[in-house]
């Protein structure tokens, strides 16, 4: 079964993700590692434990979440998989971090985008692909049925909810696909966000003030 480790990187104090499980098969999702302690940081991980990563994936392309994406190129070969949608808002990058005052390593593009509905693999571990946009135009979540844990991205956060303010937010949309999307997976469903500590669906049900 998939274990999940957690790594807060760059200066939105990003999490960024390593999925694996007992074949040694990882996948990294949403790295924004931006320092070489953060990269190393991560490396490290992945080598001490074995790990072959195999995927890397983007639930979105803001910028906070793809600031690896050209590390983790150089040194596993691997291009991000993200909704086809995003693609705007990945090439958007290049104007406007000089303005941030951001370095960006401008990502590779993929050479295959995800859909709304279906499956990643990699080792024996199988994450569904839940279509929830709002924050950003093409949000993808992860879900792994197998382990009841979702990596979310800015959809949902605990107490909270991702911004929809902007270019290609929309606050109803996001609502409603965390109301009938997020919502209809188990209450005990472990949620990690893309930024934050992490939560459970039956908390944020209860306990979310943008949803109660």
């Amino acid at each position: 079964m998939a274990k999940v480790i957690s790594f807060e990187n760059n200066p939105y104090q990003e999490n960024t993700y390593v999925l694996y499980d007992e074949t040694g098969e990882c996948a990294i999702i949403d790295p924004g590692m931006y320092t070489a302690t953060e990269q190393n940081t991560v490396a490290n991980f992945i080598k001490d434990n074995n790990l072959k990563p195999v995927l890397l994936l983007n639930t979105h392309c803001h910028i906070d979440h793809v600031l690896g994406n050209k590390f983790v190129f150089d040194k596993y070969g691997l291009k991000p998989q993200f909704h086809r949608g995003e693609l705007p808002v990945l090439t958007a990058i290049v104007s406007y971090a000089p303005q941030m005052g951001i370095r960006y390593e401008v990502s590779p593009l993929p050479d295959e985008y995800l859909p709304e509905t279906g499956n990643v693999k990699f080792g024996n571990t199988v994450l569904g692909l839940i279509f929830a946009p709002g924050h950003s135009p093409a949000s993808l979540c992860f879900y792994d049925k197998a382990a009841n844990m979702l990596i979310g991205g800015d959809v949902l956060f605990r107490r909270s909810i991702g911004r929809a303010d902007l270019p290609g937010g929309n606050f109803n949309q996001l609502i409603d696909n965390i109301e009938n999307k997020l919502f209809a997976l188990p209450d005990d469903c472990t949620v990690y966000p893309g930024h934050g500590p992490e939560t459970t669906i039956g908390y944020e049900k209860q306990n979310n003030p943008f949803l109660t």
